[in-house]
């Protein structure tokens, strides 16, 4: 395995299995066929064609659009077309967070492939050995990668929540680190992925820290969603990405790019430039 193995991992669909969804002339996902199938059921909602879905029925306004999705993925969550509904929202945008045209469950973003954002941490600690990473162990318990590492702090960002807001909360809940901890972590921008996924297409973004941490920090997590941390010499962690399956899929996109920003992966590295490319594929 290596680097770019990941990062085309995360990068795997095929477009001509996906139609677009339409809101007034504006394309807001991308619908797997089977998605088309369930959405004939709603004909004064849906105008169902071979190229694709326009949603023809939505109301005007923000509200009424959220409520006229929430009934939909109520009826197709009780029938188990959704796996769950998560209970956070997530804007329908066809750009960014701030041109949402309602609101969605987490949960049903793939089913519409409606783009998701999200924000990963990378936390680490400068030592006389060099650079260490701490990493966390998901829960048991959890729907998705249970058991597997991630980064050191990680989460989906809600509709209505600023970006300084969701890091804050996310460090607290997943690490203990305090308000003016986290608000020491630096901006390292932002990696787009899409990947074609059991619930749909998934093209998202995750918006991108570093935060060096003092020596004597120690990770609480607070929320039960991390099962254990550990710190890490970067090297064993790179194996790891580079070698293993350990981390949950996007986890590893992360965690490349703070070694391409770190030097560790350097100009030498085959597909060194495919990794670059990768890491900020272009959204459908």
């Amino acid at each position: 395995m290596s680097f770019i193995d990941k990062i085309r991992a995360c990068n795997a669909w095929n477009p001509s299995d996906f139609v677009p969804l339409w809101l007034d002339g504006v394309r807001v996902g991308w619908l797997r066929r089977s998605a088309c199938d369930q959405l004939r059921r709603w004909p004064e909602q849906f105008a169902v064609e071979s190229g694709g879905v326009t949603w023809v029925g939505a109301p005007a306004e923000f509200a009424a659009r959220t409520a006229a999705l929430d009934a939909v993925f109520a009826r197709l969550a009780e029938e188990g077309v959704v796996s769950h509904l998560h209970g956070e929202r997530y804007p329908l945008t066809a750009s960014t967070r701030e041109r949402a045209c309602c609101v969605i469950d987490r949960a049903c973003a793939p089913f519409l492939g409606a783009r998701a954002f999200g924000q990963h941490l990378n936390g680490y600690v400068r030592t006389a050995h060099g650079i260490e990473m701490w990493i966390g162990r998901r829960a048991a318990d959890r729907r998705h990668y249970p058991l597997h590492l991630d980064n050191l702090v990680a989460g989906g960002l809600p509709h209505g929540l600023s970006l300084v807001d969701n890091l804050r909360k996310e460090c607290t809940e997943e690490a203990g680190i305090s308000r003016a901890l986290a608000d020491r972590a630096v901006v390292a921008g932002a990696i787009t992925y899409c990947r074609d996924s059991a619930a749909g297409l998934k093209p998202d973004v995750m918006y991108c820290y570093d935060l060096e941490l003092p020596e004597d920090f120690v990770p609480v997590c607070t929320d039960g969603e991390v099962e254990s941390f550990q710190r890490l010499p970067l090297a064993e962690v790179a194996a790891l990405v580079r070698d293993t399956d350990a981390f949950k899929l996007n986890c590893n996109l992360t965690i490349i790019d703070f070694l391409v920003r770190h030097g560790f992966i350097t100009p030498e590295e085959p597909d060194y430039l495919e990794i670059l490319a990768g890491l900020r594929a272009p959204l459908p």
